[in-house]
C-alpha cells in the first residue's frame, strides 16, 4: 500500500513540479525549435525510468541491436499499465503512442503527450479511427516513430488479443518498417494483484524482434503482417 501511495504522489508532484518547463517547451515549440524534440525526448524517459524504479520494477531488454536508424512502427503486446513507461524508456529514444481518447482528458499529462507527438484516437468512433491512420501516416512521413498496441486494450496477463489491423495500415502507408516488440511480465505489477491497482515489485522483459520492412510488400504479405507480427511476440513470451 505505501509503495502505491509513494508512486501516486511522485507521478503527480513531477508532472506539477515540471510546469515551468512544460510551459518553457510549448514556447519552443511555437517557435518550431529543432532542440524541441531532444529535450522532451530527455525529461519523459527519465520521467519514466523513476516511475518504473518507484514501483520496484525490474527490467532486461533483449535485441537492443534491432533497434532501427529510421522511422518506425512500434508493434507491442499490452498487459498493463506500465506497458508506457517500459515503451518510453526502452527503445533508446522516446517515441509518441497511439493512445486512447480518455488519456487527452488528463491535465498537464496530454499537454506532455502533444510535445511527444502522441495521437489521441476514440475507438468508439470508425471515422476517428480512419482518421488516427491518417495523422498517423503524417506524422510517421515527418519523422516521428509511433508505438501501437493493437490489442486495442491491456491483457491484464499473458493471453493476447487479436491484434487490429489500423497499425499495420499506417506501417504500409507511410513504407516504414514494423518493430515487433514483446512485454512479458508487466501485468504482475499491478493487474495481477488481487485489487487490481496496488503496486508490486515485479520482473519484466522487453524483447525487440528484427524490423519487418514493409515498403514494397505484397497484398498477400500485407494481409498476413497483423498475424505474423502477433507470432513474433508470442514466441518470446515465457508464460504463454
Amino acid at each position: 500500500m505505501l509503495r502505491t501511495l509513494i508512486w501516486f504522489i511522485y507521478f503527480w508532484l513531477y508532472l506539477i513540479v515540471m510546469l515551468p518547463i512544460l510551459f518553457y517547451y510549448w514556447r519552443l515549440d511555437l517557435r518550431r525549435d529543432p532542440r524541441l524534440d531532444e529535450k522532451v525526448n530527455q525529461k519523459v524517459t527519465n520521467w519514466a525510468r523513476r516511475l518504473m524504479r518507484v514501483a520496484g520494477m525490474t527490467v532486461t531488454v533483449r535485441g537492443r541491436e534491432n533497434l532501427p536508424e529510421g522511422t518506425a512502427v512500434f508493434i507491442a503486446n499490452h498487459q498493463g499499465n506500465f506497458d508506457i513507461p517500459l515503451m518510453l524508456s526502452c527503445l533508446g529514444h522516446a517515441h509518441g503512442l497511439l493512445a486512447k481518447q480518455e488519456l487527452a482528458r488528463i491535465p498537464i499529462l496530454r499537454l506532455w503527450m502533444r510535445l511527444l507527438h502522441c495521437l489521441f484516437v476514440d475507438r468508439s468512433s470508425p471515422r476517428a479511427g480512419m482518421e488516427s491512420i491518417v495523422n498517423g501516416v503524417k506524422l510517421l512521413e515527418s519523422g516521428h516513430s509511433l508505438v501501437i498496441f493493437p490489442e486495442g486494450t491491456r491483457s491484464r496477463g499473458d493471453a493476447m488479443q487479436e491484434f487490429k489491423g489500423g497499425a499495420f495500415r499506417i506501417a504500409s502507408k507511410s513504407k516504414v518498417p514494423v518493430v515487433p516488440v514483446t512485454i512479458d511480465g508487466s501485468y504482475r505489477a499491478m493487474e495481477a494483484n488481487p485489487t487490481g491497482w496496488l503496486i508490486r515489485p515485479a520482473h519484466v522483459t522487453l524483447t525487440i524482434h528484427p524490423a519487418i520492412p514493409t515498403d514494397g510488400m505484397s497484398r498477400e504479405e500485407l494481409r498476413v503482417l497483423p498475424q505474423k507480427t502477433q507470432a513474433m511476440i508470442a514466441s518470446a513470451l515465457k508464460g504463454a
